[in-house]
């Protein structure tokens, strides 16, 4: 792949574990590891659908372990059986809502997940650089913004403290034990494969694409930033190539791109050519919903020669016309 910023032949043959790559993102870099020559082996918790794997064409292409982070045991026996270079960690319960239904089985499998699995990497002899994916969420609100990486993380609500604890964690094991252990903290991910129609860019273009009015499930005004997944996948494999130089610290990747919901929507009813208004559920703000997020990744950019390559725009084009051939995948 060109213009990508990673090393040539740094992946081939290499053992890497992918937790999450049943998920959207993950599926992403474990595609990419693969196109790389990479080794994948990856961890399912939930065998009963399809996934992204199946998705993305990954199954027969990567090791599949059934089993959960929880499990120590489990976490131990993969880097070590399978001899394990490289671990992206990458899964999670993500999202929001159930975090706030239901915070317990969030915390266990964000937090207690997080510390069995670093756990497992720390008495490992094979395990050489461990990426764990924060989120910008794990900031909290701040009066002041784009967000730093020294800014304290103040995430109080469900989720965002399970990413501010995931982040913390990961930090307190590079510091204490020298776990080789970086952290990146991605503002909002979009693009092809995101089957969670709750997300306001894949509910939005499926629903247009169906000649449906997208809904915004707040009053519109919430400003967020997005990045293309591509880019992503990138900059986790950038992070662990270069671990000797980033140990123990947190990188935050963004595109740029802020928009506020409303305008986000009707830009993907633009490039739809439809003639449709998005239904704005709430005319007032949800609580336990942050006014705005967006990052500065001049760290990053500065220190990997890292930046967001896909524009918003060319994002949501690309992302549209992979729903469009896969329209029938969706319930």
């Amino acid at each position: 792949m060109e213009n990508l910023g990673i090393m040539s032949n740094f992946w081939k043959n290499r053992n890497a574990f992918v937790t999450g790559a049943t998920g959207f993102v993950g599926s992403h870099v474990a595609r990419l590891l693969v196109e790389q020559g990479a080794n994948v082996v990856c961890l399912q918790r939930d065998a009963v659908r399809n996934n992204s794997l199946d998705i993305m064409n990954l199954r027969d292409k990567v090791s599949v372990i059934d089993g959960t982070l929880e499990d120590f045991a489990l976490m131990e026996r993969i880097v070590n059986e399978y001899e394990i270079d490289a671990v992206f960690h990458l899964a999670a319960q993500a999202l929001v809502g159930v975090a706030n239904r239901s915070p317990i089985s969030t915390f266990e499998a964000n937090i207690r997940g997080t510390y069995s699995l670093l756990e497992a990497c720390r008495k490992s002899e094979t395990v050489k650089r461990v990426v764990v994916a924060s989120s910008d969420k794990a900031y909290g609100s701040h009066d002041k913004l784009p967000y730093a990486e020294d800014y304290p993380l103040l995430g109080l609500f469900p989720y965002d403290a399970s990413k501010a604890c995931t982040d913390i964690i990961a930090r307190s094991f590079a510091h204490s034990y020298k776990t080789p252990v970086v952290v990146s903290r991605f503002a909002n991910i979009y693009g092809p494969g995101d089957m969670n129609m709750s997300r306001i860019i894949p509910g939005a273009i499926v629903s247009v694409l169906r000649d449906e009015a997208p809904i915004i499930r707040s009053d519109g005004t919430p400003i967020r930033e997005f990045i293309y997944v591509d880019d992503v996948a990138r900059g986790y494999l950038l992070l662990a190539e270069r671990i000797d130089e980033v140990i123990g610290e947190a990188f935050n990747f963004g595109a740029g791109d802020t928009v506020q919901m409303l305008d986000l929507v009707n830009r993907i009813i633009s490039l739809s050519g439809r003639d449709l208004k998005p239904h704005v559920m709430l005319q007032k703000k949800i609580e336990r919903e942050i006014d705005a997020q967006y990052l500065s990744a001049e760290k990053v950019e500065r220190r990997l020669g890292w930046r967001a390559e896909v524009s918003l725009d060319e994002g949501l084009k690309r992302s549209m016309e992979w729903y469009q051939k896969n329209l029938d995948l969706i319930n």
